[in-house]
């Protein structure tokens, strides 16, 4: 018993001095950088006490400047003025933007809509325009407003930069300085430039250090400059100082800079002390554990309670031992750094921690060695894997897991269903426990009761309209399965059923809907077979009538003549209607490619309208045509969107009522340009407008005018290759068109 006593001790004792030789060692190699240096002057520490107390003359002590002398060293670049100059783009553009902006205000305040003076608007557009005119004529007049408006970022920079206050260095008043700027000295000891010498020499001074403050060094951290100029102007005024920067002798021990080199110096002693033992003794306690530790092959009782642990549970626990004992090492490491800060208020909690810190060593270290004594008698590692605690809960689980997977997956198909019938048998079980529990407590019958009626009850009814809901909708499936549509099936609720309802009318509706289509799209095939039978048929008609009298000998020069020019235009009409025929075939398949450039929709339809020119005399049209007040730039095939044009211009000349208006105008919209042909027709439209889109279509039904019916047809499918929009629309005996296009600048 003794024994065992005595070799926990020792055990305890030797993971105490693991802990202590390892802690020491961490801090000896963190901190080498910082205690390897050869006076406290040369630590990083002092290096940053000086670099802020040069901060700080340099912000506070060593002149100031001014807004006013900043602004005297700004300059324009060549840059800056073309970058102004072309601000907004070229001058035509901006004068054209400019004109554009005022034009509604003038014309609002000319016409009285509005409180200002005409006369007053138009002289601030000029003084604008000469403004920008004078832009691009002189630079100097650039440069005069770029001055203007830097010195303005100047007086804000400064009036900021006057909210923040720079804080010295602690080691403030241990400081000695003497600095020079173009002749000028700056200094606390009143030394000249004669006497410098002197002053921070070896006799006078413990530390002195050459230094060199940049002007950039001014700018406070809070209130960095965004603008590069300003930057470069504010460290060029305010300059370089060249000077020295000492540490006196005989400070006061109780100064703040002789009491941090004082403590440097003696934590120094005290970390090499330190490091050095931690070292040795490290290296003392390898050396023992080599000789001393062995892993035994004997298992005791422990090793055999340890080996019935999961192996894979055991490597869990040992990572976690492992990090707690990390993270007890580096609360050490925190204390002893505190400690070398003259922290004795830390001392009770080093303690601490290194007691932590052994016990969580000597844990994992048995824990360790218990892992390899069990690792070492297995010799199948099928039957490692297999008494893994990881293989029996996957194994065990899985097959639960596939069958509930299964079974939840079948009843939230539709998430909603499973839903409510889980809340369903809730219900059912809830009333179940609940009236069994009136036997157990007759408490519990008030509580019963007031369940079932107002949630039992309700729930039975709702159940049964539910029933009675469904059989409905399985009726009118059996309904729609043998060709009987019927009347839609009522929506109540939202439920379900509800959507299972609303989709059958759905499809109802669609199945209606499609019969539709089919009955429309037979006519309308019938229609462009008729259509286009009679046609073509119609001049060939012609063309064989007159051939045959064309073969008569009796037949005079004239009548001759005249019958050969009627087959002439008859033939002509002939190929007309079938290069039409091919042309609308093409766009519709796509084969056709376009040869996009810049166009103006104003010009080109000034350019139809002008082909009809004799035509729109001769009839008894009035037509009214606004355009837009700009060119309006379209990216299109121009021969294609002539033949738009002119195909709308003559459905309007051929179908129009006479003696009535005819309506174009072009509009913009955003990036959308707008082109809208209105006209009364002479023939009954119906309110068949979807219908006019078809080939062979006519509004003259009796087809006795002479056009072939593919002009709109053509038309929109010269339009859907641009990727635009063609619609129509009729009122009664009003027919009207929209074209929409996209623009560019």
């Amino acid at each position: 018993m003794d024994t065992k006593w005595r070799n926990r001790v020792i055990a305890f004792l030797m993971a105490l001095v693991f802990v202590c030789a390892l802690s020491g060692s961490f801090y000896f190699i963190y901190n080498i950088d910082r205690f390897n240096q050869e006076s406290y002057f040369d630590t990083e520490e002092f290096q940053n006490e000086l670099q802020e107390y040069a901060n700080y003359l340099l912000t506070n002590e060593l002149g100031n400047i001014s807004a006013e002398s900043v602004k005297e060293k700004l300059t324009v670049t060549r840059e800056e003025i073309e970058e102004h100059r072309y601000e907004y783009g070229s001058l035509d553009a901006q004068l054209d933007n400019i004109r554009y902006q005022y034009e509604e205000r003038i014309q609002l305040a000319e016409d009285g809509d509005s409180s200002e003076d005409p006369e007053e608007v138009i002289a601030e557009r000029d003084t604008k325009l000469e403004d920008i005119q004078k832009n691009f004529s002189s630079d100097a007049h650039i440069e005069k407003k770029i001055i203007a408006e830097k010195e303005k970022i100047v007086e804000e920079y400064f009036a900021k930069d006057s909210n923040f206050d720079s804080y010295p260095s602690r080691f403030y008043q241990d400081f000695q300085y003497f600095f020079e700027q173009d002749g000028e000295s700056f200094t606390n000891i009143g030394a000249n430039k004669t006497s410098v010498d002197q002053m921070f020499g070896e006799e006078n001074m413990q530390y002195v250090t050459i230094y060199t403050i940049r002007g950039d060094d001014y700018f406070n951290s809070y209130n960095w400059p965004y603008e590069d100029w300003l930057y470069q102007t504010v460290a060029e005024v305010r300059g370089d100082f060249e000077g020295i920067i000492g540490v006196p002798k005989g400070l006061a021990s109780d100064s703040e800079l002789m009491i941090a080199k004082t403590g440097y110096e003696e934590n120094r002693i005290w970390f090499w002390r330190l490091g050095v033992a931690s070292l040795i003794a490290l290296l003392i306690w390898f050396v023992s554990m080599i000789k001393v530790v062995s892993i035994p092959n004997e298992r005791g009782k422990w090793q055999d309670l340890y080996a019935k642990i999961p192996v894979d549970l055991s490597v869990v626990v040992l990572g976690i031992s492992g990090l707690l004992f990390l993270f007890s090492l580096m609360w050490v490491h925190y204390c002893i750094n505190q400690l070398t800060y003259n922290s004795t208020m830390y001392l009770t909690e080093f303690v601490i921690s290194i007691f932590i810190s052994t016990v969580l060593c000597l844990l994992t270290y048995v824990q360790l060695r218990y892992l390899f004594t069990s690792l070492r008698h297995i010799t199948d590692l099928r039957e490692l894997w297999k008494s893994s605690l990881f293989f029996i809960i996957f194994k065990n689980c899985k097959k639960v897991y596939q069958h509930i997977y299964q079974v939840f997956k079948e009843a939230f198909l539709n998430t909603a269903t499973g839903i409510q019938v889980f809340i369903l048998l809730a219900i059912v079980f809830g009333l179940g426990f609940g009236f069994f529990m009136i036997f157990i407590d007759i408490a519990f019958f008030l509580l019963y009761f007031l369940f079932a009626v107002f949630i039992g009850v309700p729930t039975f009814i709702l159940l049964v309209k539910s029933v009675g809901y469904f059989n409905k909708i399985s009726i009118k499936t059996e309904e729609m399965a043998s060709g009987k549509l019927g009347e839609p099936i009522e929506i109540k609720r939202n439920s379900v059923l509800s959507k299972m309802a609303a989709n059958l009318n759905e499809l109802n509706q669609g199945v209606k809907v499609s019969l539709n289509e089919q009955a429309k799209s037979e006519r309308l095939k019938t229609e462009l077979i008729t259509n286009v039978s009679h046609d073509l048929r119609t001049p060939l008609t012609s063309i064989i009538t007159y051939t045959e009298l064309l073969k008569k000998n009796e037949l005079t020069t004239e009548d001759r003549s005249a019958y050969l020019e009627i087959i002439d235009r008859k033939s002509q009409r002939l190929k007309g209607l079938i290069e039409d025929l091919f042309e609308v075939s093409k766009m519709a398949s796509g084969n056709i490619e376009l040869v996009k450039e810049r166009v103006d929709l104003n010009q080109l339809l000034q350019q139809a309208l002008a082909e009809y020119d004799s035509s729109l005399k001769e009839s008894n049209l009035q037509f009214r045509v606004t355009n837009t007040d700009r060119p309006l730039y379209a990216m299109v095939d121009g021969q294609k969107m002539w033949r738009v044009f002119d195909n709308l211009i003559g459905n309007i000349v051929k179908y129009s009522l006479e003696n009535s208006r005819v309506y174009i105008q072009v509009q913009q919209f955003n990036d959308k340009a707008k082109i809208t042909f209105k006209n009364v027709s002479k023939y009954e439209l119906n309110d068949q407008s979807e219908e006019l889109y078809e080939r062979f279509k006519r509004g003259d039904t009796s087809r006795n005018t002479e056009g072939s019916g593919l002009g709109l047809a053509i038309a929109k499918s010269i339009i859907d290759l641009h990727e635009g929009n063609l619609d129509i629309e009729t009122d009664g005996d009003l027919f009207k068109v929209n074209i929409c296009l996209r623009v560019v600048d």
